[in-house]
C-alpha cells in the first residue's frame, strides 16, 4: 500500500498564484489633485492540467512608463487653537488640521511632538515718513520812517463839538512828515488812499515832527460825526476793500543826487470801528501797509520781538519787557528767527537750521511751519 499524492497535487495544480503589489508609500499632504495610479502590467497565469504546465496567452507589454514624480511635501501646518476640524479648499480634498502640539515638521511627512511654534504674520515696523523740508529765508530789512502804534489808536470825544470824534494814537518818527485822516477810503495805485465820500468826510492833514513816543491828537473842529452811518458799515470793511478809518503817515526823503525826485514813504493803517455798551467807539486795526521805494509791504506782528522804543504808558507805570530773549530750544543764543505763519520769534539761527530737518511744528503753538524767517533785531540805542 502506498500513499498517493495525486489528489493533493491535482488540487494544487488548479490553485492560482498572483503577484502582490508593494506596500504603498507613506501618505503625503499635497495641494495638487490626486493622480490615478498607473495601470499595472498584466501578469502571466499558469495552471496545471493533467500533469502538464499550460501557459496562458502572452500579452504584449507596454513600454515602461516614466516614474511618477514624488508629490511636494505639504507646507508646515498652521497652529489653530480655535478648531480641530477640516479645511475645505476649492477643488481639493479635505485636509485635517493638526493639533497645536504637532508643530514640528519634517520633509519625510512625519510630524514629531515638539515645542509649539507660532506661524503668525510678519511684524512690519511702522516707519514715520520723513519730515517735509521747511524753507529757511532771510528777511529783507526795510527801514520804516514813521510807525503808528496800532494798539494805541483811539477815538476821543471833541469837548468843543459834542457828537464829533477825534483820532489819537502814539507814534515814532525818524523824519518830519504829515498824517492824513480819512474816513471811508479805498487803496488805489501806488498805495494812494482815495476817499469814497469826499463831500461828507473831507480828509484832514496834520504835520508832525520827528521824535519817539509822541502822542498825536486830531485838532478840535476837524472831527467826524459818525451818526450818519449804520453800525454794520462802521464795524466791517465795505465792498471793494473800503475801510471806515484810514491813517496815512507820509514822509518825504530827499534823493541822494539832485536829478532824482524826492521819495515818498508811507505807513498806512486800516481800521474798523465798533460801538461799545457805553456809547463810545473802539478802534480795531485790520492791517498796516508800508510803501517804501516803490514797493508795497504788509506788516504783520511778530510775537516775542523786543520793542525798539518804550511807550509812554509803560514808562509811566515802570513796566519793562520781561520776555525771554534766548532761544526756546538751546536757551543760550539770542532768538533771531521767526516761525511762519504763526509769527513766533522763538529760535536762534542754528536751532532753526536743525529744526527744519527734524520737525515741521512750531515749538510754541505746535502749528505747521511754512517757512522760517531770520530777522536781525536792532537794539533801541542803535541809530537808523
Amino acid at each position: 500500500m502506498g500513499i498517493s499524492f495525486s489528489n493533493r497535487r491535482r488540487n494544487n495544480h488548479h490553485r492560482r498564484y498572483h503577484h502582490h503589489l508593494p506596500p504603498p508609500p507613506p501618505y503625503y499632504y499635497s495641494d495638487q489633485p490626486q493622480q490615478p495610479p498607473p495601470p499595472q502590467p498584466p501578469h502571466n497565469e499558469y495552471s496545471y492540467t493533467h500533469n502538464h504546465l499550460v501557459s496562458a496567452p502572452q500579452h504584449s507589454l507596454p513600454p515602461p512608463s516614466q516614474p511618477q514624480p514624488q508629490p511636494q511635501p505639504h507646507p508646515p501646518p498652521q497652529i489653530n487653537y480655535g478648531s480641530y476640524g477640516y479645511n475645505y479648499n476649492q477643488n481639493q480634498n479635505p485636509q485635517q488640521q493638526q493639533p497645536p502640539y504637532f508643530s514640528g515638521y519634517h520633509p519625510n511627512g512625519w510630524n514629531t511632538m515638539m515645542r509649539p511654534v507660532f506661524y503668525g504674520p510678519a511684524v512690519v515696523v511702522d516707519q514715520q515718513p520723513p519730515q517735509p523740508y521747511v524753507e529757511h529765508q532771510s528777511a529783507k530789512k526795510v527801514r520804516n520812517d514813521v510807525n503808528v502804534h496800532k494798539d494805541t489808536v483811539r477815538l476821543e470825544a471833541d469837548d468843543l463839538n459834542p457828537g464829533y470824534h477825534l483820532v489819537s494814537f502814539l507814534f515814532d518818527a525818524v523824519f518830519d512828515g504829515s498824517f492824513t485822516i480819512i474816513f471811508f477810503a479805498k487803496e488805489e495805485e501806488n498805495c494812494t488812499m482815495v476817499p469814497q465820500f469826499p463831500e461828507a468826510f473831507k480828509p484832514t492833514q496834520v504835520p508832525f515832527q520827528k521824535g519817539t513816543a509822541q502822542k498825536f491828537v486830531q485838532p478840535s473842529g476837524t472831527g467826524t460825526d459818525l451818526g450818519f452811518f449804520s453800525l454794520d458799515d462802521l464795524s466791517n470793511p465795505l465792498p471793494d476793500e473800503v475801510y471806515p478809518l484810514v491813517i496815512s503817515a507820509d514822509t518825504v526823503i530827499s534823493p541822494s543826487s539832485g536829478s532824482e525826485e524826492p521819495l515818498v514813504h508811507k505807513q498806512i493803517t486800516l481800521a474798523c470801528l465798533e460801538k461799545t455798551d457805553d456809547g463810545s467807539f473802539k478802534v480795531k486795526v485790520m492791517k498796516q501797509i508800508l510803501w517804501i521805494e516803490g514797493a508795497r509791504y504788509e506788516l504783520r506782528e511778530l510775537y516775542g520781538i523786543d520793542n525798539s522804543t518804550a511807550r509812554d504808558d509803560d514808562v509811566a507805570s515802570g513796566l519793562e519787557d520781561s520776555g525771554d530773549k534766548e532761544c526756546v530750544i538751546c536757551l543760550t543764543e539770542p532768538k533771531d528767527t521767526a516761525v511762519m505763519p504763526c509769527r513766533h520769534l522763538c529760535l536762534c539761527s542754528d536751532c532753526a537750521k536743525e529744526l527744519r530737518f527734524q520737525s515741521n511744528k512750531c515749538p510754541i503753538c505746535r502749528q505747521p511751519i511754512d517757512e522760517l524767517l531770520m530777522i536781525k533785531v536792532e537794539s533801541s540805542n542803535e541809530q537808523h
